[in-house]
This record gives C-alpha cells, sequence and structure tokens, in this order.
C-alpha cells in the first residue's frame, strides 16, 4: 500500500511539473522594448567601436610610427575634409549613383540567369561552373579588356561593375532555388502553379535568405570594381571617390586620401545596415527567426 502511494504520489509529481511546463507557454511575454531603446541598442555598439578605433588611430600617430605628414592624426583628417566637403559630397554622389545604376542592371541580368540556370538542368552543367569561376575573377582583370571595348569612359566602368555584381546574385539564387524542399514544390504544381507564377509564388519566396545573401554580395563587388574603376579610368570634368583619392595621392595629401576613404567606409557601412540588413530583419521575422519579444 505504501508502495502504492508512493508510486502515486511521484506520478502525481511529474503531472504536476508537465503541467506547470505547459503554463509557462501562456504566460504574457514581457513588453517588446520601444523604437527608441532597439534604435539605442543598435547604435551604442557602433559608436564605441568608432571611438575605440580612433583612439587606436590617435595612439598610432603619437608613437611616431611614420611621420604625421604621411599619417596624419583625426583632427588633420577631419578638417581635410571639410576644407573639401563640396568635392567630397560631388564625388560621393556620382560614385554612388554609378553603384546603383550598375547593381541595378546586374540585379536583372544575375537573377535571370539564376532562375534559368538553377532549373534547367542543361544550362546548370553548362554554365553553372562558369558563373563561380567569373565570380573569383579579380575585377581589375576585367579593366585591360573593358577600356579596349569602351575607351576611358562610363562605358568601361559600368561594364566592370555589372560583371562584377551579377555571379554573386545568380550564384546567391541558385544556392536558394537548390535548397527548397522537393515537396514545397510539388505541392505547388499540384494546386496549379507553374512557369512564372510557381517562380513568383513559391520559388523566389522560398529561396530569399539565400537570394538577400547574394544581392549582399553582389553588392560589395560592384562597390570594390566600381572603385577600382574609377582609380584607373579618370574622366575629365567628373569628380568621383576614386578620382579623389587619385588626385590626392597625386599631391601627397595623406589627410585627404584618408578622408575619402572614411567616407567610402561610411556610404558602405550605411548601406549595408539600412538596406540589406533592413532586408534581413524583416525576412527572418517573416520567417519566424526573430524573437518578437526582444
Amino acid at each position: 500500500m505504501a508502495l502504492f502511494e508512493s508510486r502515486g504520489g511521484s506520478s502525481a509529481q511529474l503531472l504536476d511539473a508537465e503541467l506547470s511546463g505547459l503554463d509557462q507557454l501562456e504566460m504574457a511575454l514581457p513588453p517588446r522594448p520601444s523604437r527608441l531603446a532597439r534604435v539605442w541598442a543598435a547604435t551604442w555598439p557602433k559608436l564605441t567601436a568608432v571611438a575605440l578605433a580612433l583612439i587606436i588611430w590617435q595612439l598610432v600617430v603619437w608613437s611616431g610610427w611614420k611621420p604625421e605628414y604621411a599619417l596624419p592624426g583625426p583632427r588633420k583628417v577631419w578638417d581635410a575634409f571639410f576644407e573639401n566637403f563640396d568635392n567630397n559630397m560631388s564625388a560621393a554622389g556620382t560614385t554612388l549613383w554609378r553603384g546603383v545604376r550598375g547593381f541595378l542592371f546586374a540585379l536583372v541580368i544575375g537573377t535571370t540567369i539564376g532562375a534559368l540556370v538553377a532549373r534547367v538542368r542543361v544550362l546548370r552543367a553548362a554554365f553553372g561552373s562558369m558563373i563561380t569561376g567569373l565570380q573569383t575573377m579579380p575585377s581589375v582583370a576585367w579593366f585591360p579588356l573593358a577600356i579596349l571595348l569602351f575607351r576611358l569612359d562610363e562605358g568601361a566602368i559600368f561594364f566592370v561593375v555589372v560583371l562584377g555584381a551579377a555571379p554573386s546574385i545568380a550564384n546567391g539564387l541558385i544556392s536558394g532555388i537548390d535548397h527548397i524542399p522537393p515537396i514545397l514544390l510539388r505541392s505547388g504544381r499540384v494546386l496549379g502553379a507553374r512557369g512564372l507564377t510557381a517562380f513568383r509564388l513559391i520559388i523566389l519566396p522560398a529561396a530569399l535568405p539565400s537570394f538577400v545573401a547574394g544581392l549582399k554580395q553582389g553588392w560589395a563587388f560592384a562597390w570594390r570594381s566600381l572603385l577600382a574603376g574609377e582609380l584607373i579610368v579618370t574622366i575629365a570634368g567628373k569628380y568621383s571617390l576614386g578620382q579623389q583619392l587619385d588626385a590626392n595621392r597625386q599631391l601627397a595629401d595623406s589627410a585627404g586620401v584618408i578622408a575619402v576613404m572614411i567616407v567610402i567606409l561610411v556610404i558602405g557601412i550605411m548601406i549595408d545596415s539600412l538596406l540589406f540588413g533592413t532586408a534581413e530583419r524583416t525576412i527572418r521575422r517573416r520567417y519566424g527567426l526573430v524573437d518578437t519579444a526582444t
């Protein structure tokens, strides 16, 4: 009898523990932080990193490792930036427009090629490895051909930017399509989704995480190709960040060179945070990969 009661008591305790665990699922979630709190949580680590970089930079300058005319401190670079503020902003606008235009064109080409190669076996066998090979080619290697085709003109820069970005975009889409569960595609066919309808409603949404990763990588390649092109192809009468870098180098203006480099870095960080970072967070939230309580 005592043994029965002992077993009964243990079972009751186990049942109570399981029910209490289920009760935890019904508890109200803690209130979500305000927008201001979330913005501050995302901003203060970046501000801290910038402050640490400036401190280390100034310490290196004070160490005397290089003379100050070769490696100026943050204050001199700040002054150099505002002395050429109008030129730097005009150059940033020109370079950013070139990058966006080339990237959008590469987006169309890369998406089309990626969709075809991923879905047509013959094209996959013929061009799959070629796309990866094009992605691994250094952008500088394209410039001799680009200059022969388009001379020292906007076309040469545009050509290299597109070739730098399109393979990464195509590979991102191919990778995303390759990882779609086959049962999802079969279910779409059963429901009548075929051709462009299947691509728009099933394939592209399912491949979106990898596709966005490919877009992010494609922009990185496009931006690098663009700056390399502007250093090589100088167009008279047009300010660009690459042209400003080269002009400051020729004048032995180290502060001006570093100021332009900081502008390039800031543009890259802003595009990554505001555009691709926002897109990635939205997709993760849509796929249930973000805790809504945080």
